[in-house]
């Protein structure tokens, strides 16, 4: 008995620590992948003098969202199973200014040498039925711990502002509302994500306009390096005047 009671405590230890563990992993991959972003938010900010990040969330899915999503898709309730078919315990979501933004932030995280990209689905090309837009990628992370490297997938979401505002209120308007919607709920909803993505381009064009307007500025007000000090003098106070 004493040797059974043994056991069971050593077991029960062995269990907790590797529960543990497997949130910290997930953790830890958010810890890793946003380290990632930060620094091109950086780069962006010091070199480019641009940033195209407006703001970043991360998020573990909770214990209780984990498994109802176990039990709805019939999985085992082991640790293995979870780790392999559960692909967004972990999330983050990238809110950019632009939809061009959106490609190029992707990109620059898709070609880092350490993230393997598993699955890509772009709902801003194929916007979902109900009109949701946002490009979602599926990652594979290393995390580095004392004893083992363990790889783990982490979801990312990127979209504009316009898309996070929609998406933010769909979510609210249907929270915890599982009947049929109507139908001309969901054309008006939908309608509504057109208007949105139109509201996209426009100001992408408003940019991109406003940009070619401070190109030109530079080039116009640029100081010719071949006229004598003098010269530039002169030129300069004309300008002024």
């Amino acid at each position: 008995m004493p040797t059974l009671k043994l056991i069971n405590k050593e077991s029960l230890k062995n269990l907790r620590t590797e529960i543990t563990r497997f949130g910290m992993i997930y953790k830890f991959a958010l810890d890793e992948i946003s380290t990632k972003v930060n620094i091109l938010q950086e780069e962006f900010r010091l070199v480019h003098e641009y940033n195209p990040i407006e703001h970043v969330n991360t998020r573990v899915k909770s214990a209780e969202s984990l498994i109802k999503k176990v039990t709805r898709k019939g999985l085992p309730l082991s640790l293995d199973a979870i780790q392999e078919n559960i692909r967004d315990i972990a999330g983050m979501r990238i809110i950019c200014s632009f939809v061009s933004d959106i490609y190029r932030i992707s990109d620059m995280i898709h070609n880092q040498a350490d993230i393997e990209v598993i699955e890509v689905k772009d709902y801003i090309k194929n916007p979902k039925p109900n009109g949701y837009q946002s490009l979602h990628t599926i990652l594979r992370i290393p995390v580095f711990m004392s004893d083992r490297t363990t790889y783990v997938y982490v979801e990312m979401q990127i979209r504009t502002i316009a898309m996070e505002f929609w998406a933010s209120l769909e979510h609210k308007i249907y929270y915890k509302y599982n009947k049929q919607v109507p139908k001309h709920l969901t054309r008006q909803l939908k309608e509504a994500a057109t208007t949105v993505s139109e509201l996209d381009r426009k100001m992408e064009h408003i940019n991109n306009e406003i940009n070619i307007l401070k190109e030109n500025d530079i080039i116009n007000n640029t100081v010719d390096e071949n006229l004598t000090s003098e010269e530039m003098m002169i030129q300069m106070l004309h300008r002024l005047m």
